[in-house]
Protein backbone atom coordinates (compact mmCIF):
# COMPACT_ATOMS: atom_id res chain seq x y z
CA UNK A 1 0.00 0.00 0.00
CA UNK A 2 1.49 3.04 -1.07
CA UNK A 3 0.32 6.61 0.88
CA UNK A 4 0.98 9.60 -0.79
CA UNK A 5 1.03 13.37 0.63
CA UNK A 6 1.55 16.14 -1.48
CA UNK A 7 1.08 20.13 -1.26
CA UNK A 8 1.35 22.77 -4.34
CA UNK A 9 1.98 26.26 -3.02
CA UNK A 10 4.01 29.25 -4.16
CA UNK A 11 6.27 30.66 -1.19
CA UNK A 12 9.24 33.45 -0.84
CA UNK A 13 12.55 32.44 -1.20
CA UNK A 14 13.14 33.23 1.82
CA UNK A 15 10.34 31.15 2.94
CA UNK A 16 11.32 28.32 0.47
CA UNK A 17 14.88 28.72 2.21
CA UNK A 18 13.58 28.51 5.77
CA UNK A 19 11.62 25.44 4.81
CA UNK A 20 15.10 24.09 3.45
CA UNK A 21 17.25 24.61 6.08
CA UNK A 22 14.69 23.24 8.70
CA UNK A 23 14.83 19.69 6.07
CA UNK A 24 18.78 19.97 6.58
CA UNK A 25 18.04 20.06 10.30
CA UNK A 26 15.81 17.39 10.83
CA UNK A 27 18.63 14.91 8.52
CA UNK A 28 21.50 16.33 10.83
CA UNK A 29 19.43 16.16 13.87
CA UNK A 30 21.36 13.07 15.70
CA UNK A 31 19.02 13.18 18.97
CA UNK A 32 16.15 12.63 16.10
CA UNK A 33 17.59 9.79 14.11
CA UNK A 34 15.37 7.52 14.19
CA UNK A 35 12.24 9.96 13.22
CA UNK A 36 12.43 12.62 10.48
CA UNK A 37 9.39 15.14 10.26
CA UNK A 38 8.48 16.93 6.88
CA UNK A 39 5.90 19.41 6.71
CA UNK A 40 3.68 18.89 3.90
CA UNK A 41 1.41 21.85 3.35
CA UNK A 42 -1.05 21.69 6.94
CA UNK A 43 0.34 18.09 7.56
CA UNK A 44 3.61 16.42 8.96
CA UNK A 45 4.95 13.14 8.03
CA UNK A 46 7.09 11.47 10.31
CA UNK A 47 10.06 9.31 8.14
CA UNK A 48 12.48 6.78 8.70
CA UNK A 49 15.85 7.89 6.71
CA UNK A 50 18.93 5.15 7.25
CA UNK A 51 22.42 6.96 7.74
CA UNK A 52 22.63 6.71 3.74
CA UNK A 53 19.99 8.26 1.22
CA UNK A 54 19.83 8.06 -2.39
CA UNK A 55 19.76 11.39 -4.42
CA UNK A 56 18.47 12.82 -7.79
CA UNK A 57 18.83 16.09 -8.75
CA UNK A 58 17.44 17.08 -12.13
CA UNK A 59 17.37 20.65 -13.72
CA UNK A 60 15.68 21.89 -16.60
CA UNK A 61 16.11 25.16 -18.56
CA UNK A 62 13.72 25.95 -20.99
CA UNK A 63 13.45 28.73 -23.56
CA UNK A 64 10.58 29.12 -26.02
CA UNK A 65 8.83 31.66 -28.24
CA UNK A 66 5.88 31.40 -26.98
CA UNK A 67 6.16 30.73 -23.48
CA UNK A 68 8.83 32.33 -22.48
CA UNK A 69 12.08 30.89 -20.14
CA UNK A 70 11.31 28.44 -17.59
CA UNK A 71 13.37 26.98 -14.89
CA UNK A 72 12.53 24.12 -12.88
CA UNK A 73 14.33 22.07 -10.47
CA UNK A 74 13.52 18.68 -8.56
CA UNK A 75 15.27 17.24 -5.92
CA UNK A 76 14.15 13.19 -5.10
CA UNK A 77 15.76 11.74 -2.09
CA UNK A 78 14.89 7.53 -1.67
CA UNK A 79 15.56 5.32 1.01
CA UNK A 80 14.54 1.97 2.29
CA UNK A 81 13.54 2.71 5.98
CA UNK A 82 16.14 1.40 8.74
CA UNK A 83 14.04 -1.98 10.92
CA UNK A 84 13.05 -1.11 14.47
CA UNK A 85 15.51 -2.55 16.97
Amino acid sequence: MAERTTSDETMSRADLAAYLRHLATEFEDETAAEQLNVDVGNKTVSLHPPESVDVSIDVVERSTMFRGNHETIQLELHWKPESPE
